[in-house]
């Protein structure tokens, strides 16, 4: 068997499992360009992102026997490895990953796969006298028990398919797997990593953030060109695409038809960025028209509305109401697993970081009001602690707090959309765009979706929010009947104190 990456060849030699065909079985692959130097990589962690249909799976695939071939023999002239195959659940694992594998290593010729085990043991005898004994584990991680197996194992290398579904501290857990088998007293491996490789992920995805930003040592990442490339805003196909030879004709022009340009983007094009699943809890949001092309500048002489949200996950969104009525918003600060007082502490410095200049005007979910068992300290008490004067809405509604969102985000005013948000807002944006979501069902024959949102490291941003626009005044804007002859003010209320729901009251519409 040899393997040929450098001349763009891939040929595999070996004596085949089946005694009714005693020849030399001959497995023959030409790497796309992108894929070679992929393969020819000696980075512990690498990663391939591409298109579909680019060739990802069937790359890896190859990879991975490639060292199983290219490890040296022991004593006894056995090529001995062990990898780990990954996917994020057992169907997709089964229904993908899998049948990739077995349509370039098929049973009939390189041995049963045990399915009770999910494992391919091969045992291949090579030309030059030694064998390959390899073992290639198929794990899912959608039960924890699996997760921990997987963390139990001592590797070679490890393959993650489809790695933006899982998180990184997997792959760096997997890291540390690999190398083990054979051990040093046994000769060592000849090779160890972690391949990788996926559709393309979010631009806050972890991946992102080590490939285009990082690029830690020991992280290599190789992006395919996309199938499609879009020109002025219409998708034509790429002449600079791989693995064309082996789709169909005119397989990416086929399958963009009726998709959503995100969709087509992401999976055609091989962009970073965001594909909506279920139902967007704002269906009014367009990202082309709320999202401003560069940061926005807070205005002197306004006050900084700020909403929060509270729990173990606090969130703040900060905005100004410019005279005409238009909302801007200017800022975000989001966390994870952090108490009330450390939140606190960062909001503080964010304020005067960046807005020393604006006073605030803070605005906070009711339920901020309940004491913690642990000091009898409310949310609110802290923030005055910090000397943040926070107050709470008068209501928590959530389809008032959804239709304030709402009717800013469809307000026209003088030609300009009543509410933008910077790029600084990041997972606000991603919120509005769907990733707060009603989620579909598993019902057979219609759509049908949950009745409140999903709790999701979006959500809290996109309360915290509407909180603020509750707090400022566009609740009871809502709730107050204006007659069509009654006109718009020509100047907007921000008042500094006093009840926040009379806050930038407007008569009239748009």
């Amino acid at each position: 068997m040899a393997f040929f990456v450098r001349t763009g060849q891939a040929v595999l030699h070996c004596q085949t499992m089946n005694e009714t065909k005693p020849d030399l079985l001959r497995v023959h692959y030409s790497p796309p360009p992108t894929v070679a130097r992929f393969m020819a990589s000696r980075a512990l962690y690498r990663g391939l992102m591409g298109p579909v249909g680019s060739g990802k799976s069937s790359a890896c695939s190859i990879e991975l026997m490639a060292k199983a071939k290219a490890q040296a023999p022991d004593a006894t002239g056995l090529r001995r490895t062990r990898f780990a195959v990954v996917r994020n659940t057992y169907r997709e694992l089964k229904d993908t990953t899998l049948k990739t594998w077995l349509s370039w290593f098929p049973e009939d010729d390189f041995g049963p796969f045990a399915r009770t085990e999910m494992t391919h043991h091969l045992h291949l005898p090579l030309d030059d006298g030694t064998s390959i004994e390899a073992e290639f584990l198929f794990r899912a991680l959608d039960k924890p028990q699996d997760l921990k197996k997987l963390l139990s194992l001592e590797l070679t290398g490890a393959w993650v398919n489809e790695a933006r579904e899982l998180p990184l501290s997997l792959i760096e857990a997997l890291g540390d797997r690999v190398e083990r088998f054979p051990s040093a007293r046994e000769g060592g491996c000849s090779w160890a990593g972690v391949i990788m490789d996926t559709n393309p992920p979010d631009a806050d995805h972890w991946w992102h953030r080590l490939a285009e930003e990082q690029k830690p040592e020991g992280w290599d990442f190789f992006r395919q060109p996309g199938g499609l490339q879009e020109i002025d805003g219409a998708f034509h196909p790429n002449p600079q695409a791989e693995n064309l030879p082996h789709l169909p004709k005119d397989f990416y022009l086929r399958r963009m038809a009726g998709k959503n340009p995100r969709h087509v983007r992401v999976y055609y094009c091989g962009k970073y960025g965001f594909v909506q699943d279920g139902m967007p809890v704002y269906p009014e949001f367009d990202e082309a028209r709320h999202v401003a092309q560069a940061p926005l500048d807070a205005v002197d002489g306004l006050p900084l509305f700020v909403g929060l949200d509270f729990g173990l996950t606090p969130a703040a969104a900060l905005a100004q109401r410019l005279p005409d009525g238009r909302w801007l918003f200017l800022d975000e600060l989001v966390s994870q697993n952090m108490g009330m007082v450390r939140f606190a502490a960062l909001l503080n410095d964010l304020l005067h970081e960046r807005y020393a200049q604006l006073t605030p005007v803070i605005w906070g979910d009711p339920a901020g009001m309940a004491r913690a068992q642990t000091d009898e300290r409310t949310p609110y008490d802290i923030l005055r602690a910090k000397g943040l004067h926070a107050r709470p809405t008068t209501t928590n509604d959530p389809l008032l707090r959804r239709e304030a969102m709402a009717a800013a985000l469809s307000r026209n005013i003088d030609g300009a959309p009543g509410l933008m948000l910077s790029p600084r807002c990041r997972t606000l944006i991603r919120g509005m765009a769907g990733a707060w979501r009603y989620r579909r069902l598993l019902v057979s024959g219609e759509d049908r979706y949950t009745d409140a949102p999903e709790k999701n490291r979006f959500s809290h941003v996109c309360e915290a929010a509407q909180y603020l626009l509750v707090g400022a005044g566009e609740g009871l804007r809502l709730l107050t009947p204006q007659g069509p002859a009654r006109m718009r003010q020509a100047k907007a209320v921000n008042e500094r104190g006093g009840r926040g729901e009379r806050e930038g009251f407007f008569s009239g519409g748009e």
